[in-house]
C-alpha cells in the first residue's frame, strides 16, 4: 500500500508546477534565534524547495546544517553548512558537506515529504532516515516541507514514526 502511495505522490510531485515558494509561517519566524542550528535538505526530484525557510534563519542568524548521507542503512547526521564550500555528491543523488564538516545537533529539522496529512503525519521515501534522525533528536522541531498536491485525507502511521509539529507548502501552514 505505501509503495503504491510512493508512486502516486511522486508522479503528482513531478507534475506539480508551483505558482508561489514556501510559505514562512509566522511559527517558524517566532522561533528563529542566533545560535539555533536549522537543519534544511538541498531539494531533489521535485522535492519542494525550503530554501524560503533556511534564508529566513540565516536572517535570524541561525547555522544551517544540511543531513549526509552515507547509504541506505547507515543514520544519517546533520553537519554544518558552509555555503562558501562547494557541495559533495551523496548518495540518491544527494548533495551534501563534505564527511568531515563539523557534526551538529539541530533545533528544527526541515525535512522533504512525499506526502502529508492535516495530523501531522508523513510519507517519506522509506530508507527511514528521517525516522531516525527524529528519534535521535528527540527535542527538535520537526517541520515537513511538501507541495499542497502531496496532502493526502490520511496517513496511517507505523509504532516507529514520529509526527511532525507543522508542514510548510506553498498555500499555507499548517500546525496539526
Amino acid at each position: 500500500m505505501k509503495q503504491a502511495l510512493r508512486r502516486e505522490l511522486r508522479a503528482a510531485r513531478a507534475l506539480f508546477v508551483p505558482a508561489w515558494p514556501i510559505r514562512v509561517g509566522d511559527a517558524f519566524l517566532k522561533r528563529l534565534a542566533p545560535a539555533l542550528v536549522v537543519a534544511t535538505y538541498v531539494p531533489i526530484a521535485g522535492e519542494a524547495d525550503p530554501a524560503p525557510l533556511h534564508q529566513a534563519a540565516l536572517q535570524a542568524g541561525c547555522t544551517l546544517a544540511l543531513p549526509h548521507v552515507v547509504d541506505r542503512a547507515t543514520p544519517l547526521r546533520f553537519l554544518a553548512w558552509d555555503q562558501g564550500k562547494p557541495l559533495a555528491s551523496g548518495p540518491f543523488g544527494l548533495k551534501q558537506p563534505a564527511d568531515d564538516a563539523r557534526m551538529v545537533a539541530p533545533d528544527i529539522i526541515l525535512t522533504p515529504l512525499l506526502g502529508f496529512d492535516r495530523l501531522g503525519n508523513r510519507l517519506g521515501q522509506g530508507a527511514g532516515h528521517y525516522d531516525r534522525a527524529f528519534a535521535g533528536h528527540p527535542n527538535a522541531w520537526r517541520i515537513g516541507v511538501a507541495w499542497s498536491v502531496q496532502q493526502v485525507a490520511l496517513l496511517q502511521p507505523d509504532p516507529w514514526d514520529v509526527p511532525l509539529h507543522a508542514i510548510a507548502t506553498e498555500q499555507e501552514w499548517i500546525t496539526p
